[in-house]
């Protein structure tokens, strides 16, 4: 079978320095390609200047009105002075285009990694959660999509049965298994929860450690939906220390705004969600030739066996009292 052209075999480093440039700007031709693959990320070096972050969006993802709302959201937070990396704006512009692609400019920031099992680190986290939330409670999106059960688990699910990447030996199980969870967590789902505007992808990798704060990064998932999604993917480790990173997190978001104990109810539909979701995301890219580099384990006999495995144990973990506030 021969691979089809991708969209980004043409992104050349030449035509990313035509890119910059076409903003004005002058590069002194340094290129250093960064760490993403949903969509592709390089330190442009600029004459006379710092460099700069260039983000050139996946073909076909977004819409031009979902990429500016994810813009306008994260403009919105800076200007209340969240720590956020904000596009920067050309001719009152922060979304451009040029070469057939569509792109935005960043300042470069450095910093370390957040430590999840620091509480000062997490009580912080919580408080710029909080500051974040409030302003996300403002208004509401209007492009952006929503976190749901069917586009998360439904769609995902619907989309490896209907290619061909399961083993034969696997299909039944992973039909199985992931058909009862969607039943399990179906009326959580079907509930009336407060949603808001989300950072959407809230883990530890989309936040730099800076000035002794927690700066947000990447808002490229921003999505509307319940507060806890921007919290649980930061609680880990067994029930006891869960509770105490969690209770960590919420007291420095209350200090901005309400917490719903209730949603802890989500923390595990949501973990089933998000591995269902990314096990589907890898075979969607899996025609983007950066995809089989960089996750050669996917789409293997054993990938499919662990990935069941772990939904399995996700299963027995939603039979489990949900987390409650107040450590032990």
């Amino acid at each position: 079978m021969t691979q089809s052209h991708h969209p980004y075999e043409a992104l050349t480093p030449d035509m990313v320095i035509d890119c910059v440039e076409s903003a004005g700007l002058v590069s002194d031709a340094r290129i250093f390609p960064l760490n993403s693959y949903e969509n592709r990320v390089y330190q442009v070096g600029i004459e006379d200047g710092e460099p700069l972050i260039a983000k050139f969006y996946r073909p076909g993802r977004w819409t031009d009105e979902q990429i500016l709302e994810e813009h306008q959201f994260t403009l919105e937070l800076a200007a209340a002075e969240i720590p956020v990396v904000a596009p920067l704006q050309f001719d009152g512009r922060t979304l451009m285009e040029a070469q057939g692609f569509r792109f935005a400019l960043f300042p470069r920031r450095g910093g370390r990694q957040l430590e999840l099992d620091n509480f000062e680190h997490l009580e912080q986290v919580g408080t710029m959660l909080g500051r974040m939330h409030a302003i996300g409670r403002a208004r509401p999106f209007a492009y952006r999509p929503a976190l749901t059960l069917q586009h998360f688990a439904i769609d995902s699910r619907e989309f490896i049965l209907a290619g061909d990447f399961l083993p034969v030996e696997n299909r039944a199980a992973y039909e199985s298994v992931t058909a009862h969870i969607i039943e399990q967590i179906a009326p959580l789902f079907e509930r009336d929860w407060e949603t808001l505007r989300l950072h959407g992808d809230c883990h530890s990798g989309n936040f730099l450690w800076r000035d002794d704060t927690p700066w947000f990064v990447d808002l490229d998932d921003c999505l509307t939906g319940p507060a806890i999604q921007d919290i649980w993917m930061l609680i880990s480790g067994d029930r006891a220390e869960q509770t105490a990173y969690l209770d960590a997190v919420v007291e420095g978001y209350e200090t901005f705004a309400p917490f719903n104990p209730q949603e802890l109810q989500l923390i595990e539909p949501l973990r089933c969600l998000r591995q269902m979701h990314h096990a589907a995301w890898l075979a969607r890219r899996w025609q983007d030739p950066a995809f089989p580099l960089a996750f050669p384990w996917f789409n293997t006999p054993r990938y499919w066996a662990e990935h069941i495995l772990a939904l399995r144990e996700q299963q027995s973990a939603l039979q489990e009292p949900p987390l409650t506030l107040g450590a032990v």
